[in-house]
């Protein structure tokens, strides 16, 4: 229970104390729920040794209140399965949920100092710019004045002239400083839309990640209520993954997951997006595809698995073959990303029960025995 609103007390920071992510969500919560959220998570951690540094005690502090649903879920579902919480789960685990808001952090506070400092050279070649062209001005206004009171022409159109050559050198000049600044900015651009890129994207398989993910599945599903059309996904686990970590090192198990992306990112199509999901589970998502194209599509991504071939690169060893287990769904109108992933994640767990390498769609999930 929340204590009552007389009872409230905060972490109070002076105004010199650098924010950060974590600091804001302490400071908005009442501080013995913080307490005994942050008391929970140290249980968590503890329970399943994981090593409490800042990074992962951000993670399992998000775990304990509950958000995001996702990575709430996700833990769950490593819990459940009695996976090891390595240095790769607990990095992937950060970088997933809870480090892309520092990096999005950084990279907006780089740009805005650059752009402030090409605004800067802007306002100043523009004052510059006034000043030349007032001076211009009081410069023709005395050649003026000096025609009017007899000054030899000759001497006046050397004047006019030399004043005009300036006024075209300072242009030049000036212009060439703004054509330098647009560089920068184009510089800028490129950089930023290089951020949002990787971003965007899973450092690992090259894939996109949740991030790009939960903003395809916004747009696609608006499109498919508003359309009238189709829209599925599958969810991929690879077989037996945490024994390539264990047996080969995680060296081997990266390799074993980016192949599978590569497999996956091969048989899609162009406007579907395959995606990293989390930990050794892949995503995707195809607009326009009723289960039946879908499940056509996931077995013969799982079919190509199966059929590889793959050797340890440093010593030509043959390792065990990939294989998948697929869970199948598809879209119905009004439900969230969540609702649709959590129904291939059942018909997932079928074709885990069934003894995996194999492809389960949603019609296929069996249903709950009643406890009683």
């Amino acid at each position: 229970m929340r204590p009552s609103p007389a009872n409230n007390k905060k972490r109070q920071f002076s105004p010199g104390n650098k924010r950060t992510p974590l600091a804001d969500a302490f400071d908005e919560l009442d501080f013995e729920y913080v307490t005994g959220v942050a008391e929970k998570a140290m249980g968590a951690i503890a329970g399943q040794r994981v090593p409490p540094t800042p990074h992962n005690f951000h993670v399992w502090f998000k775990y304990a209140l509950g958000t995001p649903v996702e990575l709430k879920r996700t833990i769950d579902i490593l819990v459940a399965n009695k996976r090891k919480f390595d240095a790769a789960t607990n990095r992937d685990l950060y970088t997933t949920y809870v480090g892309s808001k520092g990096t999005d952090e950084a990279v907006a506070h780089q740009v805005s100092q650059q752009l402030h400092s090409v605004l800067a050279s802007a306002q100043q070649f523009l004052s510059t710019a006034i000043a030349d062209n007032r001076t211009q001005i009081e410069a023709i206004s005395h050649v003026a004045d000096r025609s009017e009171i007899g000054t030899d022409p000759r001497l006046l159109i050397e004047t006019l002239m030399n004043e005009l050559s300036q006024a075209a050198t300072r242009a030049t000049r000036l212009e060439a400083q703004f054509v330098e600044k647009s560089r920068e900015l184009d510089v800028i651009r490129e950089s930023l839309s290089q951020s949002e890129e990787r971003a965007r994207t899973d450092t690992l398989t090259g894939l996109p990640n949740r991030r790009a993910l939960e903003e395809f599945f916004r747009t696609a599903q608006a499109d498919a209520m508003e359309q009238g059309q189709p829209l599925s996904a599958f969810l991929i686990d690879i077989d037996h993954f945490k024994q390539f970590n264990d047996k080969y090192g995680h060296g081997v198990g990266d390799q074993v997951l980016r192949l599978v992306g590569k497999a996956l990112r091969d048989r899609v199509r162009e406007y579907d997006l395959p995606a990293r999901y989390g930990g050794e589970e892949m995503i995707a998502i195809l607009p326009g595809a009723d289960l039946d194209i879908c499940t056509a599509v996931a077995e013969r991504l799982r079919n190509a698995l199966a059929e590889c071939k793959i050797t340890r690169r440093s010593t030509g060893e043959a390792l065990p073959g990939i294989t998948v287990s697929i869970g199948v769904g598809q879209f119905q109108f009004g439900e969230t990303m969540e609702d649709l992933v959590d129904r291939c994640d059942r018909a997932l767990y079928q074709a885990k029960k069934r003894g995996r390498n194999c492809v389960v769609t949603e019609r296929q999930i069996e249903p709950e025995r009643a406890v009683g």
